[in-house]
């Protein structure tokens, strides 16, 4: 289940190009699906809207993450540098920039380039200069991005040279050449001489009536009158054409008819000129277009890097830190869909929505997460949150999260997210799930995230269960990180007899009837229904009989559940409060620094 290729490579500053498109050295092993169930195309829609140019939005189109953790914190550290940086130089300038790539390629053939494709060239060659200085500016205190730099570089000498012949409109300058100067001068003055001839004629009370129309008009590069068919042979001259009606002809009086042919003489000398000048420009593209190639791809990455900045700005995101050991470790992490979502209906006018923080922990103190509650409490955001910031990361994209929060790099990621109605409802869909689990099971490895909707859920609540026991197994087994969600009470026991599992809540307030969104690590949810039951207004009586009617090992599995969570909220309470202190000293020590 192999991506598609992706934007970057190995050279210094982690682009490659392969026949003019970009490709990872070596790709996330993630397939299409997964990617539209974490809903990776909208963060990339939205990072392209901060792109200063269509360089970095096309490379925003084929981004995918990587796996090599070297890679991963360079581009982070490009980003991380350019935050700091921007600060006291501001973004580096991008304004002027064109995708100029196939104009390049096209400079190889004997045919000239346009004027308008050179000047869109030299509009983009003159940026680098400013950019170039930018980057000698930063200087060494951002070393990641002076090694970008050092790939750009100043050609505003071909762009000055292009411009001596091309205006910025894309026209030929008259005086590109005295050759050409001397011609436009002799075709302006012949010019003026047919004008004179033509204004002698109208002036003619006996002219005037004949016409069609008041004034003159043209015929490609002559200058013609409308005469009325009726007036045909009353003045002298060609007739090259009549109107469709044929109530109209159109008349080249003869005595500017040699100054009409000089007109067309002359546009010839004029037009072999101007490809001359043309090909002579191409010339001088063609023998730069490697350097100009290396500099428009290091501009691309550029641009990209400074989306992520603006990005990061807008929605107050933040690099994490890589960890070495494997460790998943995020605090007030908020799914970055969401925030994009919630800002875009506030800028609309309506009512300001903030997205739930949520803490997760993985590979740290255990392996598997059990997340447990509600309908619509939050669970599948909660994996999906996941799922993406770790897409994000290896991308190099900042994330919503607490500054300190930690990322690895995984060298896969799968998820198997589905309706859980459905589910029920269809045994075939079931089967579809399972079938989508084991292959899952077959790919993944010790460097592996897996997230999983429901698991055991579309069969019998007791099957389900042993199924779902045995694929936490596995998971356990080939070492993956993995979060899960479940409905089924019994999988919330494995976190009490597995070292490497643990259980999360997404909580629940009984006063409203509604989930509050938050995640608690360290103790299982459950569904409330009897709360949910007795709020609503059951009796007494039944909600008393419907305990009853719970299987003795489901109240024995609660009462167990129940037993523990004074220990492990305490627990995990401590853990939080030495990671916040962690956290603050690290982010006073930044500040020092």
């Amino acid at each position: 289940m192999k991506s598609r290729n992706g934007p970057w490579g190995s050279t210094g500053f982690g682009l490659m190009e392969v026949f003019g498109r970009y490709r990872v050295l070596k790709e996330l092993e993630v397939n299409e699906a997964t990617l539209e169930k974490l809903e990776f195309s909208a963060v990339r829609e939205a990072l392209a809207t901060y792109c200063a140019c269509s360089l970095g939005k096309r490379l925003i189109e084929s981004m995918e993450p990587a796996t090599k953790t070297r890679i991963v914190r360079e581009w982070l550290d490009q980003v991380r540098e350019l935050l700091a940086v921007s600060e006291a130089h501001k973004l580096p300038p991008l304004g002027g920039i064109h995708d100029i790539r196939d104009y390049v390629r096209a400079a190889a053939f004997p045919t000239p380039l346009e004027p308008e494709a050179l000047a869109e060239i030299a509009e983009t060659l003159r940026a680098t200069g400013p950019l170039r200085a930018w980057f000698e500016l930063v200087g060494e205190a951002a070393p990641s991005l002076r090694r970008l730099g050092d790939r750009i570089t100043d050609l505003t000498s071909i762009a000055d040279t292009i411009s001596e012949s091309i205006d910025p409109r894309g026209q030929v300058r008259d005086f590109a050449t005295p050759k050409l100067g001397a011609i436009r001068g002799v075709i302006g003055q012949t010019r003026d001489r047919i004008k004179g001839t033509f204004d002698r004629i109208l002036r003619q009370t006996s002219v005037g009536r004949m016409l069609q129309y008041s004034g003159s008009t043209f015929h490609g590069d002559r200058m013609v009158l409308p005469l009325k068919a009726e007036y045909r042979g009353r003045i002298a001259g060609i007739i090259h054409r009549s109107s469709d009606s044929g109530s109209t002809l159109f008349v080249e009086p003869a005595e500017s008819v040699e100054l009409n042919n000089s007109i067309i003489r002359l546009r010839d000398e004029e037009s072999k000129e101007i490809e001359r000048i043309l090909r002579e420009l191409t010339q001088e593209v063609r023998q730069a277009s490697r350097v100009i190639f290396s500099t428009v791809r290091a501009i691309a990455v550029v641009d990209l890097i400074a989306a992520k900045c603006k990005y990061a700005k807008s929605r107050s995101c933040v690099c994490p830190q890589l960890s070495d050991d494997g460790v998943l470790d995020v605090h007030e992490a908020r799914h970055p869909v969401l925030v994009e979502l919630f800002a875009g209906d506030a800028a609309e006018g309506a009512p300001r929505r903030e997205v739930v923080p949520i803490d997760v922990r993985l590979g740290e103190d255990f392996d598997v997460l059990i997340v447990t509650g509600p309908n619509t409490g939050g669970k599948t955001v909660a994996i999906k949150t996941v799922g993406l910031l770790a897409l994000m990361t290896q991308c190099g994209i900042p994330i919503p999260v607490r500054a300190g929060s930690k990322m690895p790099v995984y060298q896969s990621i799968y998820i198997d997210v589905g309706d859980e109605q459905s589910l029920q409802q269809s045994l075939s869909t079931f089967s579809s799930h399972l079938a989508n689990l084991l292959d899952l099971l077959r790919h993944a490895g010790p460097h592996s995230l897996v997230l999983i909707d429901e698991l055991g859920a579309g069969t019998d609540p007791d099957e389900g269960a042993a199924i779902g026991r045995a694929i936490v197994a596995e998971l356990l087994r080939l070492g993956s990180h993995a979060v899960v969600t479940t409905h089924l009470s019994a999988l919330k026991a494995i976190a009490f007899t597995s070292p490497r599992v643990d259980n999360a809540a997404v909580e629940f307030d009984p006063e409203t009837l509604q989930p509050t969104f938050r995640v608690r690590l360290g103790e299982p949810g459950n569904s409330n229904a009897l709360i949910i039951a007795k709020r609503l207004g059951m009796p007494p009586r039944l909600v008393k009989q419907a305990k009853g009617f719970l299987a003795n090992r489901t109240r024995a599995l609660n009462d167990a559940i129940a037993g523990t969570l004074d220990s492990r909220r305490g627990a995990e309470q401590a853990r939080k409060h030495a990671r916040e202190a962690q956290l603050e000293a690290e982010q006073q020590r930044d500040d020092f620094e």
